[in-house]
């Protein structure tokens, strides 16, 4: 196969930051996807619907002219987010749900929650009213291994509200291990996932290639090789449960190449074509149309989009680096070759 036309996907799963460097990475994520689930832990935290209103109008001004994207706004939860804060979300139209971070799990994770017991109101009102739980799930405890954070929190805290509260709607975000995969799929009705192109292209050797490879660190941390494999086999078998994420993370290059660097991977720069990649590998780019642009829509109750997406099999060379702010921004496979180029787009309805 030589070219590759979809219906134009979704990302579920974006963080775009603000001012300059929102202004710099926006344009790789409104040039491939139509919508996006945008993540609300910036400093200060998104925590309210006006806060989210006031950031969803500064994502549209900064969209390049002539962009067809919808940016779908979150809100950060917290041990005091109020019950009524769901209502007014509801209300807005434009707020698709409430992230979940343990306190301390990932960037800027400082605000969020320190024990679930703090939100079970919120958690309730978001069940009644069908509004989303969007969750970051691991542990934070020292005591438990870094690759055994995701199924220690899938046994201490999911597990447990998934069963209490029948009628909430969950993404367990970025899954990346076998656990998860076995827990969504043999989940109640209302519970799905997303899954970054990272865990399902990497595994945990290549944060050590050659050296300390920082741009490969992220949260949930690449895992083991038969977990990377469990994901691919997930994803392209076709289940609606799973659907794409990115969660594109861009940090600036000084703040990833230092003692303490931060977790996240920059990938909007080929957030459709390093999805192409992976399902080519496992022989199911058939699958890759309902993983990209149609199972993330019907879970959060949205039309599919009109518009169509063409990937060329056309390899092309990463750049080394992109302006970011003050700084630079490394991108996933810097320097290397993405099999998959973006075509131009059209407008034409699908088939």
């Amino acid at each position: 196969m030589t070219a590759l036309t979809i219906r134009r996907p979704d990302d579920w799963h974006l963080h775009l930051r603000d001012g300059a460097e929102l202004a710099a990475v926006l344009p790789f994520s409104a040039a491939r996807f139509a919508r996006a689930i945008v993540m609300p832990n910036l400093k200060p935290a998104v925590t309210s619907t006006a806060q989210a209103l006031d950031y969803r109008r500064r994502v549209l001004a900064a969209l390049p002219a002539g962009a067809a994207f919808e940016p779908l706004m979150t809100l950060y939860l917290t041990d005091d987010t109020p019950a009524a804060e769901v209502e007014r979300a509801r209300a807005s139209g434009c707020v698709f749900g409430f992230k979940l971070y343990p306190a301390g799990a990932t960037t800027h994770s400082e605000s969020g929650v320190t024990d679930i017991r703090h939100i079970m109101p919120v958690l309730e009102r978001m069940a009644e009213l069908g509004v989303v739980l969007q969750v970051h799930g691991e542990v934070t405890d020292p005591a438990v291994d870094v690759f055994e954070r995701e199924p220690r929190f899938i046994e201490r805290t999911l597990a447990p509200l998934v069963e209490r509260l029948p009628q909430l709607r969950i993404v367990f975000e970025h899954i990346t291990t076998r656990a998860a995969v076995n827990f969504v799929l043999g989940a109640r009705a209302g519970v799905a996932a997303t899954v970054t192109p990272q865990h399902l292209l990497m595994n945990r050797n290549a944060l050590f290639a050659g050296g300390i490879r920082p741009h490969h660190y992220c949260a949930p941390v690449l895992k083991a090789e038969a977990e990377r494999a469990a994901l691919l086999s997930a994803v392209t078998r076709g289940s609606a449960r799973f659907f794409l994420g990115t969660d594109s993370a861009p940090h600036a290059r000084r703040a990833k190449e230092t003692a303490c660097g931060c977790a996240g991977i920059f990938s909007a720069h080929a957030g459709i074509e390093l999805y192409a990649e992976a399902f080519e590998a496992a022989g199911a780019l058939d699958k890759l149309e309902g993983f990209a642009a149609r199972h993330g829509a019907d879970f959060y109750g949205l039309p599919h989009n009109a518009a169509t997406l063409t990937l060329v099999r056309e390899p092309w060379k990463v750049p080394d680096h992109y302006p970011f702010g003050a700084d630079q921004l490394v991108p996933l496979r810097a320097g290397e070759r993405i099999a998959w180029r973006l075509a131009p787009p059209t407008a034409r309805p699908h088939p």
